[in-house]
Parts: structure tokens; C-alpha cells; sequence
């Protein structure tokens, strides 16, 4: 299979695309792969029933318990941890990127998932800052005064955050499971472990310079 037919391309170009095609066949299937294994996971680990503070758009800030977040107990809960609280003083501009996306595809996800944005900052500080961003679907939560994010090492023991993902079923008992937690440090030497979660750096990476140095930031120079 070729993917396109330019009067003016060379072998050398055939010959490289045609071996980048099989290249990206196999790295999907990888995917595939990756994926089939990560749903053979066990939902054996039942976790506390945290209380988190929310700070809906339209109303003032409230508790609600990790099991509540379930607006469909049928459906799995995915929440996105974002690095902002305690010793991260800033949001962070990576995490905005990512959140940025997810606020335009939340109503599609929630065809199928429960989905909540959790920081270990004030909650009102936070909805604020999504207010400035223009979020309108996001979920958004504060996890400060629990161990929800040490837990599952998304904070240090300084206060320190990560960014990253983790999911949770509810049963039929009404108790709380934890299925998967990935983050975007993958270990020693090891990034871009979200990467498949944003496409901005898959955007980058079909140019010809690829994604570079670039970093994101919460303003740009040229934003309009």
C-alpha cells in the first residue's frame, strides 16, 4: 500500500515510506497489545472512600466522596491527577495542555466514563483558573487534605506532584476498586508516558522538525 502518489517523488522517498508504513503497523499493534494486557488487570485492590472538595461552576464548593463520583456506577471513573497544590505553587503549564483537551472531549468520554480533573491545591483558586482557561466540562476536585494522590504516588512526601491518570470501578457493594494508575514519568530515563493522552506531541511528530524542544506554556505570544 502506498500513501500517496506525487508525480515527483523519489525511490528514496517509496523505499522510506513504504518501510515507515510497516513501522507504524507494528507500533499499533503494540498498542493493541499494551491495551489487551492492561484490561487482563485484576480488580481486586479496594481503596478508601476519600473525601474530596469540588468546586462546581454554579455552586459553592462541597464534599463528595470518591464512591459519589460516580455519576453512572456502570461506568468506570477516570481521574486525571493535575499538578497543582502544595509544593507545586503554579498550575502547571504541561497539565494545562492536557486539560485544555480534556474539557473539549469530555462529552464524549462520558459516554462511556465518569471523568474528574483532582489537584492538591484550593479548589476555589483552581476554578477560577478554569474559569480564565475557558473550561466548561471538567469535573474539578481537590484532594489536599487526604492521601489520595501519596497513595498512589502521584505526591511525594514533600509535596511534590505528578501528573497522571488513575481509574476505579465501583461494585455492586458500592465499594471503590482501583484498576490502573499511569503516570507520565514512566521511571528512570523514562518520559511521555501521557503522550497517547494529548495530540499535541503526536501533531509535533508527523512534521519534519517533530516535536523538538517545544514545552507548552499557559499564554503564548501569539495567542490572539
Amino acid at each position: 500500500m502506498t500513501l500517496t502518489r506525487l508525480p515527483n517523488e523519489s525511490p528514496e522517498y517509496r523505499r522510506i515510506c513504504a518501510e515507515l508504513l510497516e513501522a507504524e503497523i507494528a507500533l499499533k499493534e503494540q498498542r493493541e497489545r499494551v491495551a489487551e494486557l492492561r484490561r487482563t488487570l485484576p480488580l481486586s485492590t479496594e481503596v478508601a472512600d476519600y473525601v474530596f472538595r469540588e468546586a462546581p461552576e454554579d455552586g459553592p464548593v462541597r464534599e463528595v466522596r470518591l464512591s459519589e463520583l460516580f455519576d453512572d456506577p456502570a461506568k468506570p471513573l477516570v481521574l486525571m491527577h493535575f499538578m497543582f497544590g502544595k509544593k507545586q505553587t503554579e498550575p502547571c503549564p504541561m497539565c494545562t495542555m492536557w486539560a485544555d483537551g480534556y474539557d473539549g472531549v469530555v462529552p464524549h468520554l462520558r459516554q462511556r466514563v465518569n471523568f474528574g480533573v483532582v489537584v492538591a491545591g484550593d479548589e476555589a483558586e483552581f476554578r477560577a483558573y478554569a474559569r480564565e482557561r475557558g473550561w466548561r466540562h471538567l469535573r474539578l476536585l481537590s484532594s489536599a487534605d487526604t492521601s489520595f494522590k501519596s497513595d498512589l504516588v502521584m505526591e511525594s512526601d514533600d509535596g511534590a506532584q505528578l501528573p497522571g491518570v488513575s481509574v476505579f470501578v465501583r461494585g455492586e457493594d458500592g465499594r471503590v476498586r482501583h484498576f490502573y494508575t499511569g503516570c507520565a514519568f514512566m521511571g528512570e530515563g523514562h518520559f511521555r508516558g501521557m503522550d497517547l493522552l494529548s495530540p499535541v506531541w503526536n501533531f509535533l511528530d508527523v512534521t519534519p522538525e517533530g516535536r523538538g524542544d517545544f514545552m507548552p506554556a499557559r499564554e503564548y505570544s501569539d495567542s490572539g
